[in-house]
């Protein structure tokens, strides 16, 4: 094709690779996500958008397991704070978790009362 006339049906919207349009809004969502919850670590089920961000993230992961993600791909998602190894997922989830417990906690005050009667204790 003439690169003028490819340009104009760009223009208009002709899309030459769809799988990679897809990927890269799909990839735009996740760096919404990120940025907006401070980590990559999309669950399953969300959906962000209208997408299902938390499905094509799991399809991610399975696909770079089996060695089937591009480079250059895996890079820009390592970027944002993608987790291949679900056991490390696992590890970063329990320490989010066991951080957002101490936060309540400390807001309640009860964080400070246990450290008082543990410095008691040991007097």
């Amino acid at each position: 094709l003439d690169k003028s006339l490819e340009k104009r049906l760009e223009d208009v919207g002709v899309v030459w690779d769809n799988l990679a349009k897809q990927w890269n809004n799909n990839y735009r969502l996740l760096v919404q996500f990120q940025k907006r919850e401070g980590h990559s670590n999309v669950n399953r089920s969300h959906i962000e958008d209208g997408k299902r961000l938390g499905l094509w993230l799991k399809n991610q992961r399975q696909r770079n397991k089996i060695g089937k993600v591009d480079e250059s791909r895996v890079k820009q998602l390592e970027d944002v704070g993608v987790v291949w190894d679900s056991e490390k997922l696992k590890k970063k989830r329990k320490e989010k978790l066991d951080n957002s417990c101490e936060r309540k906690l400390d807001g309640i005050g009860v964080v400070g009362e246990l450290s008082s009667d543990h410095e008691q204790d040991d007097n």
